[in-house]
């Protein structure tokens, strides 16, 4: 990271926070507020990033921009907001452009009422490529300046720019990420046992057959979430059909140029019910296979510690569920190990998600934000700031910034070029679908034991004609 300094204001860090409204994390699927994620008590490091010195001089393509304001209309709440307020200190010291963040937990509903009346923020921060293509088509989203363009040409794979393009057209850089394809496990457990760690689904197969043969049950899991009860089982099923399907599949299934109850889909889903629909491999510590469309996604895994389970399969984010004092580490209490390759030809391959940084006007002040969050500086600054549980796509992010171990392995997939990126399948789909139907019917396989076929057929159903 740069750390040089030409040009230093007198404005305070202090008072860029006073300036601060609330932010709030909403997301299609699985957003961090719902993981849990962001909490952690008191983080020194965010006032150390606050203060830190970076090279004014590459904002002076924006001109004076001393004394405008930006607003950021952004779905994150506190205390996740501390971070961003923290890595914005340095930005505001070289450009006087105070920063007011408007959150609100309703974003999702309320963004297109104020885009729509005419009273669009500044810059926000869009939880899903879904709603960033919605935005667009008001014709309210202003391109980012070229500076933009070429930091995410530089600095992210093109997987992440054609997620913040719509139509051909590059519009939002991404902003946060978050890697979903991981199964969690103990590692003194597997090692006391002397299990060793899958690297394809035969191998996972195996192991949970070999574990089941001792009278204990390998997975534990559960789609509990409120009104989001479900989502966690798309995850599970995007996971199977990437893996399974590969990535060319995944995006036909996403555009409903195949339909949801495709062949390949459907032997997808059977491929999640031997695991999830099996006897003999759930539901350790909690129950039988019903249990899992009643347990809580946030407690489903915590049968690991006792040793009534040994594997649950959830994203990076899931380290903020286990209890004060679990040790999160490859050689300690628990951890999390890749999802198992499943067909040689697809690879390794991750399903994650994330947040696009969207601007409505072309004010050299909004530019010069979303110049400042595309850059390498912002994401080690960011990341530096930030409780375990935060990280982003940028090819230079110095895993080493990061806090946590299972946030630093989930960036190294992101920035490994032989590994496959798909964007969670079900924030893409049509909210009909992904946020509804599928929810439902996936919830309905397991708490009534719906049929497959039964499922995809109705899910197929609620796609909009």
């Amino acid at each position: 990271m740069s750390v040089r300094q030409t040009t230093r204001r007198t404005r305070s860090a202090a008072a860029l926070a006073a300036g601060l409204g609330v932010l709030v994390a909403v997301s299609g699927c699985a957003s961090q507020e719902q993981a849990g994620v962001g909490g952690g008590g008191e983080n020194t490091a965010g006032a150390e990033a606050a203060e830190s010195e970076i090279d004014c001089t590459q904002f002076e393509q924006f001109g004076d921009t001393d004394g405008a304001e930006v607003e950021v209309y952004t779905t994150i709440v506190d205390p996740e907001s501390q971070s961003f307020i923290d890595a914005f200190g340095p930005f505001t010291e070289c450009t006087g452009i105070e920063i007011n963040y408007n959150g609100s937990r309703q974003f999702e509903a309320q963004l297109p009422v104020r885009v729509q009346s005419g009273n669009a923020p500044d810059i926000a921060f869009l939880p899903q490529p879904g709603l960033l293509a919605q935005m667009v088509s008001t014709g309210a989203v202003v391109e980012p300046p070229q500076a933009v363009v070429d930091n995410v040409d530089q600095y992210f794979s093109e997987d992440w720019k054609n997620y913040g393009t719509v139509d051909g057209t590059f519009y939002a850089a991404p902003l946060g990420a978050n890697v979903k394809s991981f199964v969690w496990y103990s590692p003194s457990a597997f090692e006391e046992a002397g299990y060793e760690i899958p690297t394809t689904w035969d191998e996972l197969m195996t192991l949970s057959d070999t574990i089941a043969a001792t009278g204990v049950k390998p997975w534990c899991a559960g789609i509990a979430s409120g009104e989001a009860t479900g989502w966690p089982a798309t995850d599970f099923l995007e996971d199977v059909v990437l893996h399974a399907q590969g990535p060319d599949v995944y995006d036909q299934w996403i555009n409903h140029e195949i339909p949801f109850n495709d062949p390949a889909i459907a032997e997808s889903l059977a491929q999640v019910g031997t695991v999830l629909k099996n006897d003999e491999y759930v539901n350790g510590g909690l129950g039988d296979v019903r249990s899992v469309a009643s347990t809580e996604f946030q407690a489903a895994g915590l049968p690991i510690l006792d040793g009534t389970c040994f594997m649950h399969r959830q994203a990076s984010f899931y380290q903020a569920n286990w209890p004060a004092g679990t040790d999160v580490s490859e050689d300690g209490d628990v951890f999390a190990f890749p999802f198992p390759t499943i067909n040689e030809e697809v690879g390794n391959a991750v399903v994650g998600g994330g947040e696009f940084v969207a601007a409505f006007n072309e004010e050299p002040a909004t530019q010069a934000v979303q110049y400042w969050l595309s850059t390498a500086d912002w994401a080690n600054l960011k990341a530096q700031a930030s409780n375990p549980g935060w990280l982003n796509a940028n090819l230079e992010l110095d895993p080493a910034n990061l806090k946590s171990p299972i946030d630093q392995l989930a960036v190294e997939q992101l920035q490994d070029p032989e590994v496959t990126f798909r964007f969670d399948a079900s924030d893409l789909m049509p909210a009909q679908v992904g946020a509804d139907a599928e929810w439902q019917q996936l919830t309905d396989w397991i708490a009534a034991d719906q049929s497959d076929e039964d499922t995809l057929n109705n899910i197929e159903a609620a796609w909009p004609q």
